[in-house]
């Protein structure tokens, strides 16, 4: 048994939603590790058996049902929001409301009040923030969503704070950084483009990016439920310095041998309306799109974040600098074989469940 995370007491009951998701796990595994009592809800649809080893009480059923939302949050001490809809040209806008919204506002009606209710710990994303047009961005800075999984996760996150100052409801928001680690597939693309040894870059800007090692996300979660200095707070949970896409890719280029690394530019404005074209045509036939234009923004902005409140309010430094944990992930993808397409999962797992997270 590891020492209590976030000197939550050994023993206490907690609720984590999006268990099976590439976070969830590692938070879930960390909290059950420090003898904290886990509940869990997870689908019908998900693969456990990542976690199968631990002991955790599992409520199968979706997180907007309200009979599983009851059963699971029952006698917890501590709500880790977590669960996410992952982004598929399949997923409705309806869809998100109920992951991101209605779970969220079930989950908070069902501890309010509650005696010995000590911290909902709600997972937003630094994706509420939009387009960054003068970075770096801090916790107060203006919410632009971009898109359904944006908007209503900024839906979600604004409902709560409202709620939980009118009822009294102890909470924190963690607004994460780009999560990374061995497991996560959304920054793949990235890697296996600099293992090959070249990396695409569209338009002209310095492509910043804004890391968080997922075990220091799950690190920082926990001290955040207990941490007086963020009660009833947001933090944005980050490296100290963001980075660039090309330096991600160098560093990554440099650690699998490559002895340098060819950065290709060309100008965005063809491939948004490519992505523009390939949605309208996909997304009605609940297509998966082979080229988006969220997809597309993330090669050509620049997405910076001021994380200096995570060090001054929690005292957390990050374990993993973006050099130290780049090296590291890159080294697993290697030793899995997902350079050579290979993508990792069990069979008959949901690959949402297996390698899905938050994201941005």
């Amino acid at each position: 048994m590891t020492d209590s995370p976030g000197n939550i007491p050994a023993g206490t009951p907690v609720l984590v939603t999006g268990a099976t998701g590439f976070t969830g796990a590692f938070v879930t595994r960390q909290l059950v590790e420090a003898g904290l009592c886990v509940h869990a809800i997870a689908r019908p649809s998900s693969c456990i058996a990542a976690l199968q080893d631990l002991d955790i009480r599992w409520f199968r059923g979706d997180v907007f049902d309200p009979e599983t939302v009851a059963r699971a949050a029952d006698g917890v001490a501590y709500v880790f929001h977590l669960a996410a809809a992952y982004r598929e040209a399949k997923t409705s806008a309806t869809t998100y409301t109920k992951v991101h919204v209605t779970s969220t506002q079930l989950l908070a009606r069902a501890v309010a009040g509650r005696n010995g209710f000590q911290r909902f710990v709600h997972v937003s994303t630094v994706g509420v923030h939009g387009h960054i047009a003068h970075p770096p961005a801090d916790e107060a800075s203006p919410f632009h969503p971009g898109d359904d999984y944006q908007r209503t996760k900024a839906e979600a996150e604004l409902w709560l704070r409202d709620f939980a100052a009118a009822n009294r409801l102890p909470c924190t928001v963690v607004r994460p950084c780009g999560i990374y680690g061995p497991g996560d597939r959304r920054l793949l693309k990235v890697f296996r483009m600099a293992a090959r040894g070249w990396l695409l870059v569209l338009g002209g800007g310095k492509c910043l990016y804004h890391l968080i090692h997922v075990e220091d996300l799950a690190r920082i979660l926990p001290l955040a439920a207990a941490h007086p200095a963020v009660l009833n707070d947001v933090i944005i949970a980050g490296n100290a310095e963001p980075i660039s896409l090309m330096r991600m890719a160098e560093i990554v280029a440099v650690h699998l041998g490559r002895a340098r690394l060819r950065v290709i530019r060309l100008p965005a404005w063809p491939f948004f309306v490519a992505g523009a074209l390939c949605e309208a045509v996909c997304r009605p036939l609940g297509i998966e799109p082979p080229l988006y234009r969220r997809r597309v923004a993330f090669y050509t902005k620049d997405r910076a974040f001021d994380t200096s409140k995570l060090r001054a309010k929690l005292g957390y430094e990050c374990a993993y600098t973006n050099e130290t944990g780049l090296r590291q992930t890159a080294q697993w993808y290697a030793e899995q074989g997902w350079f050579r397409g290979r993508r990792g999962g069990k069979r008959g797992c949901d690959p949402r469940d297996s390698a899905g997270g938050q994201q941005t």
